[in-house]
């Protein structure tokens, strides 16, 4: 059958100005992970080198030297960074993953608010956006 077309001459497909919309905001969300977990990187090296970089915050509920937090920063930096790579490559382990490691990075960067408000803030948010784009996107098959 010839591919059909709308009288406005754009072809008639199975999916919808929103799943294009969220097919897009994969590739997105790739990117803001990519970028997202080399950023991580850098806050972890930044803690784990020199403690006096982050104000230090007295009686915090969720107390961890800086140290600790630069490696946690560090880990989960690479493994952010990885998983956008992959979803960026189509990988059908990425997703799931990057849903996880996205929930994962509004947990901590909730617990990190104090060291970093706005950064913490604006990662929260890239964070929700990613876990939209992965979990509503279904139109485009990944590759193993």
């Amino acid at each position: 059958m010839a591919n059909a077309t709308r009288s406005s001459g754009h072809p008639t497909g199975h999916g919808s100005s929103a799943s294009a919309w969220a097919s897009g905001g994969v590739v997105f969300a790739g990117v803001l992970m990519l970028v997202e977990g080399i950023f991580g990187i850098l806050t972890g090296i930044a803690a784990i080198a020199e403690d006096d970089v982050y104000t230090r915050i007295g009686d915090y509920v969720f107390e961890f030297n800086l140290t600790t937090w630069g490696w946690i920063h560090l880990i989960l930096g690479v493994l952010v960074a990885v998983t956008g790579w992959g979803i960026l490559k189509g990988a059908a382990w990425a997703r799931g993953l990057g849903v996880g490691l996205a929930a994962l990075v509004v947990v901590l960067q909730f617990i990190w608010l104090p060291y970093q408000p706005v950064w913490a803030i604006i990662s929260i948010a890239i964070a929700v956006f990613v876990i939209w784009a992965l979990c509503t996107d279904h139109g485009r098959p990944s590759s193993a």
